[in-house]
C-alpha cells in the first residue's frame, strides 16, 4: 500500500529531507508503508552527486543544498510540484535503471492527461517536450525543453528523493545554474506551454496514472531519438 501525503505551503528543505530519510528507513525496516509526498519548496538549488561547481552560475542567488541523490544541479521553488517517492525498489522489480524508467513513464502518463507529449532521451534523464514554436537547433532538429527532472537515492532497496514537474515556476530562476549539467536545452512548464493547469490538476493526474504505469511490464528501452 502506498500512502499519499499532500503538504501545504512551502516545505523547508532540510527538515523535509530529514523526514523523508526517516520514512525511507522505516519502510526498509518494515515498520511503515511506501509513501509518495506531494509538496512545494521555497526557492533553492540542490546539488546531486555528479554536480560540477562550474554549473553553479549564481551561488549567492538562493540557498544551495548538497544532497546524496543522483544527478547534478537543479532548482526547486514555488509553482513546481515536488514528488518524493519512498518506494520498495526490490518489490518493484529490483532493477534501478528500470525503476527510473518507470518514474519517467509515470510522468509521461500524467502529462498525457493534458495532451502534452513527454519524451525520454537516452543520456538525458528526465522528461522532455519538443518545441515546434521555437527556432530549430543549428542541425535542423526541433528544440527540446525539460519539463520534469528526476533524481533518486536508494538505500536498503528503498528509494527517496524523486521527481520535480514544472507547473508554473518562475523559469528565470533556472538561470542561476546549468540545469542537470545540460547547456544545449532549456526548461519549460505546463503554463509556459499554454496550459492553465493547477497543482490540484497535476496531482489528480499523477494519482490516476500511478497504478496503471506500475502494473505494466517493466521495460528499460528508450525510443530512438529522432534528433540524434
Amino acid at each position: 500500500m502506498v500512502e499519499w501525503v499532500h503538504l501545504d505551503g512551502h516545505s523547508p528543505y532540510a527538515e523535509t529531507l530529514a523526514a523523508m530519510e526517516a520514512r525511507a528507513a522505516a519502510i526498509a525496516a518494515g515498520t511503515a508503508d511506501e509513501a509518495i509526498w506531494l509538496l512545494e519548496h521555497p526557492p533553492l538549488y540542490t546539488a546531486g552527486t555528479s554536480a560540477r561547481i562550474e554549473d553553479l552560475v549564481e551561488p549567492d542567488r538562493f540557498p544551495v543544498f548538497a544532497v546524496g541523490r543522483g544527478g547534478q544541479y537543479t532548482y526547486h521553488g514555488p509553482g513546481q510540484r515536488i514528488i518524493y517517492v519512498m518506494l520498495d525498489v526490490k518489490r518493484r522489480g529490483g532493477d534501478v535503471r528500470c525503476f527510473v524508467r518507470k518514474l519517467e513513464k509515470w510522468v509521461i502518463a500524467a502529462l498525457a492527461e493534458f495532451n502534452v507529449t513527454g519524451e525520454i532521451r537516452d543520456g538525458r534523464v528526465g522528461v522532455w517536450v519538443q518545441r515546434p514554436d521555437k527556432p530549430r537547433l543549428p542541425d535542423g532538429s526541433l528544440t527540446e525543453d525539460k519539463i520534469a527532472a528526476i533524481g533518486i537515492k536508494i538505500r536498503k532497496w528503498v528509494s527517496f528523493h524523486g521527481i520535480s514537474i514544472n507547473v508554473e515556476p518562475d523559469l528565470s530562476h533556472f538561470s542561476g545554474i546549468v540545469p542537470c549539467g545540460i547547456r544545449d536545452h532549456g526548461v519549460t512548464s505546463l503554463v509556459d506551454l499554454g496550459l492553465p493547469v493547477t497543482m490540484a490538476d497535476l496531482d489528480a493526474a499523477l494519482m490516476a496514472t500511478f497504478d496503471r504505469v506500475w502494473e505494466e511490464p517493466a521495460s528499460c528501452a528508450v525510443s530512438a531519438d529522432p534528433a540524434a
